[in-house]
Formats: structure tokens, sequence, C-alpha cells
């Protein structure tokens, strides 16, 4: 059994200006134990770009043992990179950057083979040797300070429900002359008359994966194989299952957890489900939607605050058995839920799922039990520790950290301002006539809106500086020219099929 991740341990104060005059040597020393016993042979430092992709590059484990003085090692001095090579970070003039290693994420990676301890760290600063403005995870641990600083809570839970594809083929290409995309799963619907000697069957007919058996569900021992993986590190899992779409969309629901580390969990979910897939001779993607007509995938966002161990969104009298406090949290999100999809939605993709009249969660107003509203209040258990909200719109082509953290901010901003965000809608929301829908606000129906609506309504994310102007106004940039302009100036194939002949 891989053990998991080191548990937390006192500080030890060293003078290092680099990390706050904090050092946690016995955690440190822990995970140098862990490399020994273990037989490790590589260490991989991870990092989080802009964008949301993990990075990463690796060292000998030697080189981690083998230092006279551990308080002016990796631990403490960090190691450098070339910060203009990631997205949405420095420019070239001013590349030089520090990694340090958090020794609480240490976890042995169970998908190489060769045995490596995996690392996730904190960016640096050369120079002024204080944390990076734009690292995502600095941001994430910066809104969890402002929550205990605001006096409202001491903790955010996140659990999100992340969905995903796994393909069987995929190929896709963009030239001057050309551009099309391919794919394949041995599940689809439009395989049933493929010669296959022999087709067997059993495929998922369009939006009815959800929850056939075997030999229809054709990922089981895919997916339960992949949960093993995430429980040698350290993720706690509640349950996979195959989702709606045919094709191998899937879920995978990760056991909630504190803001920054269900961030940190959500990239290793995402790195051991890309690689279990590969070495199955499969492909996994979390684009939000890859295929037409069928389900988008989504990444539904529970969320809850505590205080004291009490969870302060129950209220047995409540609607719901919401608390007060949870309903003006609700009213933050509602509120900036158009300027929040520019991190919880944040890719062109996002909005081909985020469409009126189908059954993606567009219409801002709450409800408990209706998956048709952007938040939705789960009614499965009556516990006040199980009390909690769910934010609909996300989807997994998200940074985490970004936006959990933007989740957040929007959240307390209700509780501070006692923004009042109505009375729940429990009816239908596909039933409603014309009439009524008009009256219902939604989610922005493009990126290209959503930074907008962002550019527009941001102050409550600037709030205890948890997000800072450059952060914003680097993501605008890169969102607008590296994304929305390349996908804009492209023709798209359908456009022949609709316009050719005029």
């Amino acid at each position: 059994m891989v053990k998991k991740q080191v548990k937390a341990t006192p500080e030890v104060k060293t003078k290092n200006p680099l990390v706050n005059g904090a050092f946690d040597e016995k955690a440190a020393r822990e995970v140098m134990k862990l490399v020994k016993e273990k037989n490790i042979q590589m260490i991989d430092l991870k990092f989080n770009d802009l964008p949301g992709l993990w990075q990463h590059f690796t060292i000998p484990a030697w080189e981690l043992l083998d230092i006279p003085d551990i308080t002016r090692s990796i631990w403490v001095d960090g190691i450098g990179f070339d910060g203009s090579s990631i997205r949405g970070f420095q420019k070239i003039q001013e590349s030089d950057m520090i990694l340090i290693p958090d020794p609480q994420s240490a976890v042995v990676d169970p998908v190489c083979d060769v045995p490596t301890l995996s690392l996730i760290c904190d960016i640096y600063d050369p120079l002024t040797r204080k944390p990076y403005s734009r690292d995502p995870r600095y941001i994430a641990k910066k809104a969890e300070k402002y929550l205990k600083d605001s006096g409202i809570a001491d903790t955010v839970y996140f659990g999100p429900e992340a969905e995903f594809f796994i393909f069987n083929d995929v190929r896709f290409d963009q030239t001057e002359n050309t551009g099309y995309y391919f794919i394949d799963s041995d599940e689809g619907d439009w395989n049933t008359g493929r010669k296959e000697d022999p087709n067997l069957g059993y495929k998922i007919r369009f939006k009815e994966g959800y929850f056939p058996v075997p030999p229809h569900d054709s990922l089981q021992d895919l997916r339960s194989k992949i949960v093993m993986k995430m429980r040698e590190a350290g993720i706690n899992i509640e349950v996979h299952h195959h989702e709606v779409a045919t094709a191998g969309q899937c879920e995978i629901d990760i056991k909630f957890d504190k803001l920054t580390r269900m961030a940190d969990n959500l990239l290793l979910y995402k790195y051991i489900i890309k690689n279990m897939a590969r070495k199955n001779n499969m492909v996994a993607t979390f684009m939000p939607k890859p295929l037409f007509a069928d389900n988008g995938s989504g990444m539904h966002c529970h969320q809850s605050l505590w205080k004291g161990g009490v969870n302060l969104f129950y209220d047995k009298n409540g609607y719901a058995l919401l608390s007060q406090e949870a309903k003006y949290y609700i009213g933050g999100l509602l509120k900036h839920a158009r300027s929040l999809m520019a991190f919880c939605a944040p890719t062109t993709n996002s909005y081909k799922r985020l469409v009126p009249g189908y059954e993606a969660p567009v219409n801002l107003v709450y409800s408990a039990r209706n998956r048709s509203a952007a938040v939705r209040i789960p009614m499965y258990s009556d516990s006040p520790k199980a009390k909690r909200i769910e934010f609909r719109p996300p989807d997994p082509s998200c940074n985490g950290y970004l936006a959990f953290s933007a989740m957040l901010m929007a959240g307390l901003d209700g509780i501070q301002n006692k923004i009042d965000p109505g009375k729940p809608t429990d009816k239908d929301l596909f039933e409603l006539s014309e009439e009524e829908l008009k009256e219902i606000p939604t989610v922005p129906g493009s990126l290209y809106t959503a930074l907008n609506a962002l550019e527009a309504d941001h102050d409550y994310l600037l709030k205890g500086g948890v997000f800072t102007k450059d952060v914003l106004d680097v993501w605008l940039e890169y969102k607008r020219k590296r994304e929305i302009d390349s996908v804009r100036m492209r023709p798209h194939p359908y456009e022949f099929y609709l316009y050719f002949d005029i």
C-alpha cells in the first residue's frame, strides 16, 4: 500500500524570507524518510499554469537526500525554472522563477513505472522573495486565509463532481485549408452497424448512459482500477458510474475537502484518469462538449462553510434546511454568476454545453432538488453535516484553484452584503412559458460575454488581495487573444454545409 499524504506537523522557524519565516522541517524529514523506505528513484516537482494544466520536471531522488543542511536545501531555497515558457506567467525579460515543494503534498506517484515521489510546489519571485501573484495555488491559499480573517467561517469545503469522456480514438487538425475532428468509441451509438468481426452490440443509445450495467457500461473495470489508483494516492472517492452520454462519458466523485487541498486533488484526479486511460490504449478528455447531440461534461460544485466544527449552512427551520447565511451565499453566487463563468466555464467549448432549452443549468435561480437550476440544494439527507449547496454551471475545463476561490469570494460577498437570492424556483424550468423564462436571468452565452462580465464585475474578487489586478488582466488578455480570437478567425466545418452554395 502506498503511503498517503504526509500529516501536518508543527512549523520550525528559520530566517529564510522566501517562505515567510516558516519551514516545516519535521514534515520535510518525514518525506525524505519515505523516499528511503519506498526506494524512490525520482522526485517529480509539479506546479500549475494559469489556464489549469499541471507542469512538471523531475530530479533524481539522491539530489534531495544528499544535502548537508536541510535548511539550505530545495525545501527552503527552492529550485529555478523559466517562467516565460509557462502560459500566463512571466515575460522573457523577467523569466526566472523559483519552485518550493510543499512537503504536505507528498505522494508516491500511482502511475509511474519508475518509483517516483510527486511534490506539488509553490511559486516564488527570486528577486522579491515573495509568493508569485499569478500562482493559482497561492490565490487559493489567500482565499482560505481571507475566509478566516473575515470571521464568517474558518473552513470551506468543496466537493466537485467532474464528468469526462474516455474514447477509443480521437483525431483532429486545423490548417489554413482544412479543419476537422473525428472521435470514436466502441460503445458509441453510431457504431451499431460497424463491422467489428464480430460486432457484439450493446452500444449505448444517445442520452441513455445513466446507469446501465455491463456489458453496456464497457468501462466498469477501468473506472474501478482508476479509483484504486486514486485511493493509493490518498484521494477519497465516494462513487463512480457511467454518465448520461453515449461513447464513454463517466463520473468519479471525490469526497469533499478544504479548498486548496481539493484543487490539488482535482489535478491529481485528472492526472490519474488520463494516464490510466492511456495505459489501457484509450484516451480521456475533460473537454466540456466533445460530442454533438448528447450531454456535455459538467463539474457540479458542492460547497459549505463551517466554523468551530459547525456547518453554517444548516437550519432545521429553513427552506430545504438552509440557514440564512447559506441563502446569502447563494445570493452572492447568483449575483456574480455571469462574471464567475470566466473562471468556472473558461473555454469557448464550455458554451456549447451551456445552451438554453436543454438540460444544462443556465438559469440563475436556486431550488431544492431541481437540477435545471444553477444552484441546487441536495435533499438526500437531513443531517446537519450533510447540508450544502451545489453550483452547477462550472465544468472540468476550469482551473480548480481559481474557480473554487472565485466561487468562495462571490458567496462571501453575498453574506457580507446580505444579498437576497429571491424565492426558490421549484418548477421544471423547461416547462415554463417564453414569457416566464424572460424574467429569469441566465449565464452568459459565450466566453466573450463572460469575460466582458468579469471586466465589469470583479471588485468582490479583489477583496483581501485574493485575486490581484495583474491576474485578472493577464487572464482577460490570454483568453481573448489566445482562445477567442483563435477560434472566431477560423471557419467552422459546418459553415461549409450551411453556406458553401450561396
